[in-house]
């Protein structure tokens, strides 16, 4: 933006003044820049396009999580999801069209890869998210953990983070307030490090056969004993710990031994555990464990001293629950979100 003005032969202060007009005040139009001339708001929109999703159509739970569709301008869409939980309300972030993996219990991942999103498609979440709240509501934390893996869009992800926490011009989230969740790019973990931001391990299997069936192309990458080396070599912020991901599935990996092999696994580290009981989806051949599974699988964890908790399955309804976004458009979203809610 210090490049455009100076272009336009604009003293340096009007990229702050511009960029504030994006970020925070989420401007979809130049001529909505009243602290600029009518002249120099000409001027800027004969040079400039300012770009947000075409179209969004959001379907509200009965929890009250709301799933975004984001139209982008090539047409394709993507998704986000508001999911309120008593004080705070987080918003779940894609960043990618479709998936460069493909783990079996996650819908985004039977798209295949479409393309990544640029930094400001990532950012376009978040404002169009901003855009459907009320006067009461407040976003007050980002997680990476919709469609696509982050790491896998390092570059564009980063630039996104850095526009997302600037508090001069951007949008100014604490980078404790952002999570970002990982497959399992073992060797993209140091470049995350100096962002600041939390980081989470989508883990789910407690032998490398587990994993390799649930989650062929990201173990493939790293290993489970490599990912696991590089959460060890990965230099925690004080006072934080690494989260790590369990998706439960049932006659898979939700058995005693799989808890006990867990808490061995995972010895050493600074750590959470968050279990996620599979949420279904049309097509998929994995099932959800009974509840009575979950917290025996639960209470191992907790006995060998880790602390473990049961993530909440919001917006399954709507099909906005962890492993359920993608690949259902719009137009049949309602019959889709009807045929799986019979058996969640």
């Amino acid at each position: 933006m210090v490049e455009v003005v100076g272009q336009l032969g604009w003293p340096a202060y009007r990229a702050g003044q511009i960029l504030r007009w994006l970020y925070q005040r989420r401007s979809t139009s130049v001529d909505q820049m009243t602290d600029l001339s009518r002249a120099d708001r000409s001027t800027l929109r004969s040079a400039t396009v300012i770009r947000r999703a075409t179209a969004c159509t959001v379907f509200r739970a009965a929890d009250d999580t709301r799933k975004l569709v984001l139209t982008l301008e090539d047409g394709l869409n993507v998704e986000a999801v508001l999911i309120p939980d008593d004080d705070r309300l987080t918003l779940c972030v894609s960043t990618q069209v479709g998936c460069t993996l493909d783990c079996g219990f996650c819908l985004t991942g039977t798209m295949g890869l479409k393309r990544n999103l640029k930094p400001d498609e990532i950012l376009d979440q978040v404002l169009t998210a901003q855009d459907q709240l009320g006067k009461s509501e407040r976003i007050t934390n980002l997680v990476f953990m919709g469609m696509g893996e982050p790491l896998a869009n390092f570059e564009n992800l980063a630039d996104a983070l850095a526009r997302l926490t600037n508090r001069t011009w951007g949008l100014g989230f604490s980078p404790r307030r952002i999570t970002v969740s990982t497959a399992g790019l073992a060797s993209r973990l140091k470049d995350l490090a100096p962002l600041g931001v939390n980081l989470a391990i989508s883990l789910n299997a407690s032998t490398e056969v587990q994993r390799q069936r649930l989650m062929p192309a990201a173990n493939g990458i790293a290993s489970l004993r490599s990912l696991l080396a590089a959460c060890r070599r990965y230099p925690l912020h004080p006072g934080r710990l690494l989260t790590f991901e369990y998706v439960v599935l049932a006659g898979v990996n939700d058995q005693i031994d799989d808890a006990r092999r867990l808490t061995k696994l995972l010895r050493g580290l600074r750590y959470k555990i968050n279990l996620i009981p599979f949420n279904e989806f049309p097509g998929s051949t994995f099932r959800r464990p009974a509840d009575a599974t979950v917290l025996a699988f639960q209470s191992v964890l907790k006995q060998g001293g880790i602390d473990v908790f049961i993530r909440k399955s919001r917006g399954r309804d709507v099909l906005g629950a962890c492993g359920q976004l993608g690949n259902i458009q719009p137009s049949r979203g309602e019959a889709a979100l009807t045929q799986i809610e019979s058996r969640c």
